[in-house]
């Protein structure tokens, strides 16, 4: 009999915010933002519009156990902030590598929400990894940056497809070596 793995997933400090599991109740702010168009275009996996029980069913796999990422609330209720600003995730990968990825909510664009739930990730490597990869689409050029602020160096162009836009996208992909 194999025994299953239980990851355990932990919650990340940073002055303004903290990024912790993600629980039942993130389920409505997450459809409000996920509903935003200029949100789901910016993801491979939001399409637009958001089918019904999508938002429910996320949140359920990320609390499940045996997943295959972690996902993160970025919570501003430490500092008068928005429960739900944003997600990012890590996701597992074989050879000591995970994929990170996250969206900001509008409403907390341009304010270095980002750069600093990248950072306080990577800071933290929550899985001990070597190596974090992540890829952007090359019209979220914001998005490369806080990347490359937050260490990230360029590897090259690909391509991805965005569930939103219902097509195949040129992609920057980035590596962050630990």
């Amino acid at each position: 009999m194999e025994m299953e793995k239980i990851v355990t997933q932990p919650m990340i400090e940073t002055e303004r915010f903290v990024l912790r599991p993600l629980r039942k109740s993130d389920k409505g702010l997450i459809e409000l933002y996920w509903s935003d168009v200029r949100v789901a275009r910016m993801t491979t996996s939001i399409p637009h519009p958001v089918p019904p029980g999508m938002s429910e069913a996320y949140v359920t796999r990320a609390m499940e156990d045996n997943r295959d990422a972690d996902v993160w609330a970025m919570d501003g209720l430490k500092s008068g902030g928005a429960e739900v600003m944003g997600l990012i995730s890590l996701e597992r990968m074989d050879r000591n590598q995970s994929e990170i990825a996250y969206w900001v909510a509008p409403p907390f664009w341009n304010t270095g929400l980002a750069s600093d739930a990248v950072q306080a990730l990577v800071h933290s490597n929550p899985m001990k990894n070597a190596t974090m990869f992540a890829s952007v689409f090359q019209d979220n050029p914001a998005s490369a940056r806080v990347l490359t602020h937050c260490g990230f160096k360029y590897l090259g162009d690909a391509e991805g497809f965005c569930v939103a836009r219902d097509k195949t996208e040129p992609t920057w992909t980035y590596s962050h070596k630990f």
